[in-house]
């Protein structure tokens, strides 16, 4: 054969290392895939175990409020009332982000909108500070100062909801606030010269224009917060005092999904039904992740309308 025409039937080293590329990156996506799936399916396996294999009562799993899986009732089925657990998750993280959401919001508008160069040199090292913080020292510092400051407050021991949610408050902040700058940074230029041009104050341009420009993004900023809250563990499990009862007021001593699953899951032996009964507490969270991210999705895809 000519050589010329061998030359030119044979492939470049550029065709070859762009094919290899994308071999191993299709591998590791796919990877990445089974990984993901591999997780969710062993988790689900585990977690319908008390249900499947210990008969254990949905209902009870969501209404009633005594958690004793290694006992069983009168119906020999286990003691699954997981509703203290669930009721004290969903307290600490809504109240925790119906208390940083306005914060948040306004640092991010002050950083963006009002006071951008100041901003930035001030509260954006300290937002990056607080992220850098790992939750034991948010746990510390809310075994040291908040508990305390509660229980002198409101009284009984200090351990509780509210602990707990200030705790959260404060770790929050800068997830939501970040995401925040970044939403109404997001918002074109033209927006707001318009209508300042049309005759509108700076504030009624970012109240009713910037603000509903940027609410896609904004509103996926609370729900990150809301998912990162709901899934704090060690941080929470310090200061909220971990008692599995239905909590009777923000001071009264609480737990949460990720309390129980922290504290027991070293202390219980695989395939009984204590274990079985803390991965269905397991596959619940894992569950709240996947309907916070759905709702992620769904309003990024909102916004990009």
């Amino acid at each position: 054969m000519d050589p010329i025409a061998k030359s030119l039937k044979q492939r470049s080293l550029s065709a070859k290392i762009e094919t290899r590329g994308r071999l191993l990156t299709q591998f590791c996506t796919l990877l990445i895939i089974l990984l993901v799936l591999a997780i969710f399916g062993f988790i689900a396996t585990k977690g319908i175990a008390i249900f499947v294999q210990d008969h254990g009562s949905l209902v009870d799993f969501f209404t009633k409020t005594t958690w004793a899986p290694d006992q069983t009732n009168i119906h020999h089925r286990p003691i699954i009332g997981a509703l203290p657990m669930i009721v004290g998750s969903f307290a600490v993280t809504l109240l925790a982000v119906v208390l940083a959401t306005p914060f948040s919001l306004a640092a991010a508008i002050f950083m963006t909108e009002i006071s951008p160069k100041r901003g930035n040199k001030i509260l954006q090292p300290v937002i990056e500070l607080l992220v850098g913080i790992p939750s034991v020292v948010y746990g510390f510092i809310g075994l040291a100062v908040i508990v305390p400051a509660v229980q002198k407050l409101f009284g009984g021991s200090g351990f509780g909801i509210l602990a707990g949610t200030l705790v959260l408050l404060v770790m929050i902040l800068p997830t939501i606030t970040s995401m925040a700058v970044d939403a109404l940074k997001a918002v074109p230029r033209h927006y707001r010269e318009a209508s300042l041009a049309l005759g509108a104050t700076r504030w009624q341009t970012i109240y009713k224009v910037v603000l509903r420009a940027a609410a896609p993004g904004l509103m996926t900023a609370i729900i990150f917060g809301m998912s990162r809250a709901f899934g704090e563990a060690l941080a929470v499990q310090m200061v909220i005092g971990n008692a599995a009862l239905m909590p009777s007021s923000l001071a009264s001593p609480a737990t949460t999904l990720t309390s129980v699953l922290t504290m027991n899951m070293g202390n219980t032996v695989m395939g009984t039904s204590a274990n079985n009964a803390l991965w269905t507490l397991a596959l619940l969270l894992l569950i709240m992740s996947l309907l916070f991210n759905i709702v992620i999705k769904y309003l990024a895809k909102r916004g990009e309308l």
